[in-house]
């Protein structure tokens, strides 16, 4: 045993009040580099923020098919346009992949409960034909915790207009790590979190890298072993403010959502590699850590 330390000993000076952690080497010499050129999201003037929780997602989440069916209900034109708006495609966690997603073809009865100041919450009797819907389950909608001024409205979100913009959507509880890039206004169920603001499709692919994995090990677990990759998960990680990189990773995000290669996808974790100044040795080491992880998960 005392052969075994020797060989594997760290030397830490603990001169810091910062908390620590004993690493091997290698892995200080990485830490030192993610610390020298990262910035932590929380600094990034991004906004991160959960899906959104409907309270009885029977009721508020439907099919392509009952969309149809309530759109037919509609007594003239006017009630079916005002209610087409009004129902948005809604993504979940299980249908998020790494850069792009694939959407299962479900719909979110989006009847708010507005925002403070700028949207009046939406009044169901402006829509009877998703009234008529929701009253077939209003013994669990009227009882439920996670509902806004009445029960056909949806808790307060104050960040909705968000799910408009480009954004990076992610599943939140899982075995996998996946980052989905949407430009197109899906909505996110509570089973997602998401990111909006600058250089959106460049996190995207930072986050979707093998440095990316490994920035994110230290991620909080459940019970069953699955990352937690919540709104405090993601606010520590250190990213590179490269600016000068924002063209090329979306350009190649672009290509990758379009036709999947693992050579676009090489070349994204080399420019990754290469924002952190890792050396081969590193990068290699980089690179098995997060396919072990992987495989034992």
């Amino acid at each position: 045993m005392s052969n075994l330390i020797q060989q594997r000993h760290s030397i830490c000076s603990f001169t810091s009040s910062d908390s620590w952690a004993i690493l091997s080497p290698i892995e200080q010499n990485i830490k030192r580099k993610i610390e020298a050129v990262g910035t932590p999201l929380e600094n990034w003037d991004i906004q991160i923020n959960y899906g959104i929780k409907t309270g009885c997602n029977e009721a508020f989440i439907i099919s392509t098919q009952e969309r149809e069916d309530i759109l037919s209900n509609c007594k003239d034109r006017e009630e079916r346009l005002r209610t087409a708006e009004l129902i948005r495609p809604i993504l979940r966690g299980r249908d998020i992949n790494r850069y792009g997603y694939n959407w299962a073809n479900l719909w979110l009865i989006n009847t708010h409960n507005g925002i403070r100041g700028r949207l009046e919450r939406i009044h169901i009797e402006d829509y009877p034909a998703i009234k008529a819907h929701l009253d077939q389950y209003w013994n669990r909608i009227s009882k439920r915790a996670d509902k806004g001024d009445t029960p056909y409205n949806l808790r307060n979100c104050a960040y909705l207009d968000n799910f408009s913009l480009p954004k990076i959507i992610w599943k939140r509880i899982g075995s996998i790590l996946r980052f989905s890039y949407d430009n197109t206004g899906y909505l996110g169920l509570d089973s997602t979190c998401f990111a909006t603001g600058e250089y959106i499709e460049y996190l995207c692919c930072v986050l979707n890298s093998l440095m990316g994995h490994y920035l994110l090990k230290d991620s909080p677990k459940t019970g069953t072993g699955d990352l937690l990759v919540s709104v405090q998960a993601i606010e520590p990680v250190r990213v590179p403010y490269y600016a000068k990189y924002d063209s090329k990773l979306s350009n190649l995000l672009d290509r990758q959502i379009t036709n999947c290669t693992i050579g676009v996808e090489k070349e994204i974790n080399d420019i990754v590699f290469s924002m952190y100044g890792l050396s081969p040795n590193e990068q290699e080491y980089v690179t098995l850590y997060v396919k072990q992880s992987q495989q034992s998960q």
